[in-house]
């Protein structure tokens, strides 16, 4: 298939587990551990999404600051958020993360129920875009 055509759901990870808005980060990081992934969705009581987590956000805004893991929450560390329609072209999703400087977008279907479907990753677009492509997104979240 060629990029042009690729949608979001189809260079997406499927399966995403999230965090609960208000399980503590030491829940958060043992769910990362255990499924062997650097970042977490935050969602809310609604299942739908309210952030994005990251191991790097745990030591970086509770750990280094003093704070205990055990008691701050997951939704406590929920910034600003980013996301792509899993019908946007590959192009647009890649686009948003290269402009906002980020290497994991969540993929959202809007049409059932506005609900996390996947995530998009580095790894991602490694697997699914050109070399020229790649060599951008690489240059423009990379050297600003």
């Amino acid at each position: 298939m060629a990029t042009s055509k690729l949608r979001a759901r189809d260079i997406m990870t499927e399966g995403v587990q999230c965090v609960g808005e208000h399980q503590s980060l030491l829940e958060a990081c043992v769910l990362m551990r255990d499924l062997n992934v650097g970042c977490l969705p935050i969602c809310g009581d609604d299942q739908r999404l309210q952030g994005l987590i990251t191991d790097r956000d745990v030591v970086i805004k509770c750990c280094a600051e003093g704070l205990d893991p055990a008691t701050m929450k997951a939704g406590d560390l929920g910034g600003a958020l980013h996301w792509v329609d899993a019908e946007a072209s590959a192009t647009e999703a890649v686009d948003t993360m290269e402009v906002h400087q980020i290497k994991r977008l969540p993929v959202i279907d809007v049409v059932n129920g506005h609900r996390l479907i996947g995530m998009i990753t580095e790894a991602n677009i490694a697997k699914n875009l050109s070399d020229a492509d790649i060599a951008e997104f690489a240059m423009r979240v990379y050297t600003h």
